[in-house]
């Protein structure tokens, strides 16, 4: 694990611990690793939650909603409304029906005796 990403998962676990959450988490994050993007705060949130030492199920509740509340943040308005257009210029796909196989004309095996 990178020294930066060590530094941010230490910064989340501690401030979940000191029960913080959502903006004010984010927030000592920041100010705790000025540099850190939200993309390496999610990465540093999944290790988090991957981590067995972490047992205590409010911090894993608070690092799971700070990482998926970011990831989405990533996914831009304009990314899910041209997701949706595309969706509808699409024409369903006709359903296929098999083939029936016909039986093997090759004789059986014979029978163990």
């Amino acid at each position: 694990m990178s020294e930066k990403r060590k530094k941010i998962y230490h910064a989340l676990v501690d401030g979940a611990t000191e029960g913080l959450s959502d903006k004010a988490l984010y927030e000592f994050v920041i100010h705790r690793c000025p540099k850190a993007s939200s993309k390496k705060i999610v990465r540093a949130a999944l290790l988090a939650l991957t981590d067995p030492d972490v047992t205590d199920r409010h911090v894993l509740t608070t690092i799971y909603a700070l990482a998926i509340k970011h990831r989405m943040d990533e996914i831009g308005e304009g990314d899910l409304e041209q997701d949706e257009a595309e969706g509808e210029d699409r024409e369903p796909v006709p359903l296929r029906k098999r083939a029936k196989r016909e039986e093997d004309a090759s004789p059986a095996p014979p029978a163990a005796p």
